[in-house]
């Protein structure tokens, strides 16, 4: 009986820590496409970063669904808005569920300079 209520402390544990670092968010995926101070196949992130301003504003487009008329960069500018089937399929496997981590990512990567 103690080895089971052990057992049950011991998985409880990895499970928040699991979830901990399920919640960290990296931009490694977010390469493919975008870089500080270049355009490649989205949009130079100074750039996104200057159109949205803070990263709270950025997180609200990323929840209300990032539809591309709430898109500051890609909905007045047809090169992006080209894009935005590709922008929105990457949006549904990485920053969805992490849109707070995803734009304060963005804004400390453009402090940086790189991504």
């Amino acid at each position: 009986m103690k080895s089971i209520i052990v057992s049950m402390f011991v998985a409880a544990g990895l499970m928040v820590a699991g979830s901990a670092m399920a919640s960290d968010f990296s931009t490694s995926t977010c390469k493919t496409c975008h870089e500080v101070g270049k355009d490649k196949v989205g949009p130079d992130w100074a750039t996104v970063a200057a159109a949205y301003g803070d990263a709270k504003t950025l997180a609200g487009v990323f929840k209300s669904g990032f539809k591309v008329e709430d898109r500051k960069v890609a909905a007045h500018n047809d090169k992006w808005k080209a894009q935005a089937a590709v922008m929105t399929g990457m949006f549904n496997s990485n920053i969805k569920g992490h849109e707070d981590a995803a734009a304060e990512a963005l804004f400390a990567a453009v402090k940086a300079g790189k991504i």
